[in-house]
């Protein structure tokens, strides 16, 4: 068969033109709307522009003094080579590293308990609030009210509050990622829960099992891995919470890190910023793999 007899036969132009009409006006239809979508878009940023007093000008005025900032966290204040760069004398911009790992090692340790109650937390609300294995409406939105306030309150407030209560140190940090994660995962959780396949739950309702015998044998099994990706990204998240939460003093490098912001001593700023990043960094690296291997064991082989 040759190939002009398989190509697709031209319509004549009097069926052709009311189709091409429809066309257009679709299109006409789907660029006025991408239009007004952007008119908008634009009219409600300058609108936020001048509500909060955002001045282009004092942007373009000041914005060198921005750079000129990290210009002087850079050089070196003091020591045999003052005004060269940080890298150049590493032992006098790193003089307090010592005392900064193990304040960084108090950070990390408060992420990693304040992760894990808040996870734990979360996870049992998260079940809690998932309306398709939970019939109580009341109960539902009870929970959902709770896991609301306390991911809603922000991390650094409820670390204000428990130092007040407990005193400077880690406890208040720790407390505060603790409940905040409790709220974060909690939603999310809950979201995991209510997408999974329902045929398990059914069959061991059937099968008479309580409610936490089937949430144990039918749901978790199935969410398993969903809880440990999350959780990664959650302590993730946490450890530069961690790192803020010291500017109220609730332990950790943030402590010093707001004392030498204060102080201006930039080079020590410079330092602690370069440890946190770092740190970030792994950390950002090794869950992301750990999410990986969680995720590929859990699909079908």
């Amino acid at each position: 068969m040759s190939a002009g007899a398989t190509s697709t036969p031209m319509l004549p132009a009097e069926r052709l033109a009311p189709l091409m009409a429809g066309y257009a006006a679709v299109r006409r239809a789907e660029r006025r709307r991408l239009l007004i979508g952007a008119a908008i878009i634009l009219a409600l940023a300058l609108l936020s522009g001048w509500v909060a007093d955002v001045r282009p000008g004092v942007l373009w005025e000041r914005g060198g003094q921005f750079f000129g900032y990290f210009d002087r966290l850079l050089t070196l204040e003091g020591g045999d080579r003052a005004g060269q760069r940080v890298w150049m004398d590493p032992a006098e911009w790193f003089w307090g590293l010592d005392r900064w790992l193990w304040q960084l090692g108090d950070t990390l340790l408060m992420a990693y308990l304040g992760t894990l109650l808040g996870c734990l937390g979360g996870f049992a609300l998260g079940l809690l609030s998932a309306a398709n294995i939970v019939r109580s409406a009341p109960l539902r939105w009870g929970v959902k009210r709770v896991l609301e306030f306390c991911r809603t309150v922000p991390e650094i407030v409820f670390a204000l509050i428990f130092v007040i209560a407990f005193g400077l140190g880690p406890l208040p940090g720790i407390l505060a990622i603790a409940i905040h994660s409790l709220g974060a995962q909690g939603k999310l959780f809950s979201e995991i829960v209510e997408n999974i396949d329902m045929k398990p739950v059914e069959g061991a309702i059937a099968a008479g099992a309580s409610w936490t015998e089937m949430a144990r044998f039918a749901v978790v099994p199935q969410v398993l891995a969903g809880f440990m990706s999350y959780a990664l990204l959650r302590f993730e998240v946490n450890v530069r919470s961690a790192a803020v939460l010291g500017f109220v003093g609730a332990g950790g490098i943030g402590q010093d890190l707001i004392e030498a912001v204060r102080k201006f001593y930039y080079n020590d700023v410079a330092a602690l910023l370069v440890l946190i990043i770092l740190t970030v960094t792994l950390i950002d690296l090794g869950t992301g793999w750990l999410r990986r291997r969680l995720l590929d064991a859990e699909r079908p082989a």
